[in-house]
């Protein structure tokens, strides 16, 4: 079956010419490989740091600039130790089809095999033999890790406590994260095993990370003055260069999913950027014909959505198809967050529900009718079957992740409180939280 690392012996396609060096060529390593992944491992931390503090920055009031951007660096800081105690482990240990063991604990397998060729799920029968050190899959999948619970600080912004926050998402990412991350992505992950095509994340960071903002969002009400006061972005240009980057480092964050420099990693790029172009444009259309004027914010917020739906479609999909669901993401979130929203009058101040969830959804789902056999050596195949695994997937994700979630908040709303005072929410975050200020 394929997954998202192993298709049908795509990713093992060594480079035409290439001739590895003896030892490595005797313990399986790929140097292109291992390149790629590498700068793939780059690209998607680029993401977080600085790409989503500044996207996120610049589209929060002047007074919590700082507060949101110190959110995306202590959670980049936080998780990475989290993968390294636990996280890691819990996601990509054999464990049972829920969630991995503690074999791995501290990273503690590494002393023993750091130069040999990684093998996702060894033991079991499904195992992948990749061409790539262990430390470069655990450095790669880590800035999945951290990306994920950075997105959900959108849905949140401008209202939640410093010291609530490091609480909420260490617990989610090891309660939430590394279990659907096993379900997915590790071969003894039980939807690994039903057949779920998610190559780069539409369950494990799209859908998860949307999910939870919609909870937080509704749990924690809204901001002060909803609805009435303005709360305008402070700076687009801020909000225009995170997404630059963002779009830029997606080409990292789909294509390293196909485990190194192979035809599948060349396909991905492709059809994210065909993809991202397509929501763009269409994004940017719609609001035309609707409302006037096109905006950069509309732009920008097209783009990310492009690139969300195509992400766990992006190893499976043609670029004719890649188009289509970009186009698809950018009107359905454009019509979420714009129309459905307002409608419902919940507070998603940065809209991760309606971008990264909704594309998220549809784009999972997607992949199930439109997958090309050939790019998985026949393994997804687009049709009824494989729409109903991804619809599984979708749901479960959903579930799992909107309870484990919600459990974790009421628990904290009622021993450390979630929410600053209302004075303090006037006041600003930065100053009130952080003793700082932007001029």
């Amino acid at each position: 079956m394929a997954r998202r690392f192993g298709l049908a012996g795509a990713m093992a396609l060594p480079l035409v010419g290439f001739a590895l060096p003896a030892k490595a060529a005797e313990s399986g390593l790929n140097s292109g490989d291992t390149a790629w992944m590498l700068v793939s491992s780059v690209l998607v931390l680029l993401m977080t740091i600085p790409g989503l503090v500044l996207f996120y920055g610049g589209m929060v009031r002047k007074k919590n600039v700082l507060a949101i951007m110190m959110q995306s660096v202590i959670i980049c800081a936080l998780v990475s130790l989290l993968w390294m105690i636990v996280g890691y482990s819990l996601a990509f240990s054999n464990g049972n089809g829920f969630v991995g063991d503690l074999s791995d604990i501290m990273l503690r397998t590494l002393a023993r095999n750091w130069q040999s060729a990684f093998v996702l799920g060894a033991g079991l029968p499904n195992a992948v033999p990749m061409h790539v050190p262990a430390s470069v899959f655990i450095m790669f999948q880590m800035t999945f890790a951290i990306i994920t619970p950075a997105v959900i600080t959108g849905s949140f912004a401008e209202r939640m406590k410093f010291s609530s926050l490091l609480v909420l998402m260490a617990a989610w990412s090891v309660l939430v994260y590394a279990p659907v991350a096993h379900w997915v992505w590790s071969p003894g992950g039980w939807l690994y095993r039903l057949g779920i095509a998610d190559y780069a994340g539409g369950t494990v960071v799209e859908i998860n990370s949307g999910i939870a903002g919609l909870i937080c969002a509704l749990y924690m009400g809204k901001r002060l003055g909803f609805g009435h006061d303005n709360m305008m972005p402070w700076n687009l240009s801020y909000a225009v260069m995170g997404a630059s980057l963002l779009w830029v480092g997606w080409l990292g964050f789909n294509s390293g999913g196909a485990g190194g420099a192979n035809p599948n990693a060349g396909m991905a790029v492709l059809v994210t950027q065909i993809a991202a172009a397509a929501a763009t444009l269409a994004w940017t259309g719609i609001e035309w014909l609707s409302h006037g004027k096109p905006t950069v914010l509309g732009a920008i917020s097209g783009a990310v959505a492009g690139l969300v739906a195509i992400t766990p479609a992006a190893g499976f999909v043609l670029p004719g198809a890649a188009m289509v669901i970009g186009i698809a993401a950018g009107l359905l979130s454009f019509w979420v967050v714009t129309i459905v929203k307002p409608k419902l009058g919940f507070d998603d101040t940065l809209d991760a529900f309606g971008v990264h969830g909704v594309a998220g959804i549809l784009g999972t789902l997607a992949t199930g009718l439109l997958a090309f056999a050939p790019l998985s050596g026949g393994a997804v195949r687009g049709g009824w079957h494989q729409l109903s695994i991804q619809a599984l997937g979708v749901g479960a994700t959903a579930l799992y992740c909107g309870v484990v979630t919600g459990a974790i908040l009421l628990v904290l709303d009622r021993t450390m409180g979630l929410r600053v005072s209302r004075d303090e929410e006037r006041q600003g975050l930065d100053e009130v939280l952080h003793g700082e200020s932007i001029a």
